[in-house]
């Protein structure tokens, strides 16, 4: 799974890392944490801005791809509820795409505030946008073969608060009622092209690919992914353009 994350995804998420880092004002000499790092993407965008970053993810396979992919960076397992910084270690803290992940918002924005400095910024992307015409494809085919109600729990594991986070009000109200002030958010606007290949192994290594995965045993899912692959080749062009909406949203702490 991380290494497809890393080859297919990593080089779209740095598009946003680099807003992001951007709308926090990450500068040179900043002291920056990355909330949720995966393998790294935006630690390593905040170090190209010139800061110092430590990356952390609670997943050892995400970290271990990281490593090697950018041996320079500082990348350790942690959960964002149980942060082992001291109190305002950081001036800057960022998550990208991770706040819909966190099961307990409210104390994974505690600990994040925390570790951040008085006058720092906290900032997180979250997706905007609702199904398309190729997530309806995907999602059409995955519950042609596992129910809707088997899946569900596997959707409300991976991403709890993603239909919450879609809404610009609710990241900021998030943010506010965490203690953050001066908060504020835009909606920003992303095309991204991906080889069909690329695309659908990106959705196989997402929850719901790896739940149905589990499912269908690797005989099954075999079968299953090329009839996903042969539809694909049916109904949509190669290259696909995916068209995304993200919210940005910063906050400073008091």
């Amino acid at each position: 799974m991380a290494e497809t994350y890393e080859r297919v995804h990593s080089p779209r998420f740095a598009e946003v890392a680099r807003d992001l880092v951007e709308l926090a004002s990450v500068g040179s000499d900043a002291r920056v944490l990355d909330v949720g790092t995966g393998t790294g993407v935006a630690a390593a965008v905040a170090v190209e801005a010139g800061a110092s970053a430590v990356g952390v993810d609670a997943s050892f396979g995400m970290l271990a791809v990281g490593r090697r992919v950018r041996p320079g960076l500082r990348l350790a397992a942690a959960e964002a509820i149980d942060l082992p910084f001291r109190d305002g270690a950081f001036d800057a803290a960022l998550g990208n795409f991770v706040l819909a992940h966190f099961t307990k918002v409210e104390t994974a924005l505690f600990d994040v505030i925390r570790v951040v400095r008085p006058g720092g910024r906290v900032a997180f992307s979250a997706w905007a946008d609702g199904p398309d015409a190729y997530q309806d494809a995907w999602r059409g085919m995955i519950e042609s073969v596992v129910p809707r109600e088997m899946l569900q729990p596997a959707y409300q594991q991976a991403a709890p608060w993603h239909e919450r986070f879609r809404s610009r009000n609710a990241v900021e109200e998030a943010l506010i009622d965490a203690g953050l002030r001066h908060v504020r958010t835009e909606t920003a606007k992303y095309r991204w092209a991906y080889s069909r290949a690329d695309y659908l192994d990106g959705l196989e290594v997402f929850a719901t690919g790896r739940f149905v995965r589990e499912m269908l045993g690797e005989r099954g899912w075999a079968d299953f992914a090329a009839r996903v692959r042969g539809e694909f080749a049916d109904r949509f062009p190669d290259p696909l353009n995916d068209f995304r909406d993200v919210i940005l949203a910063v906050g400073t702490k008091t």
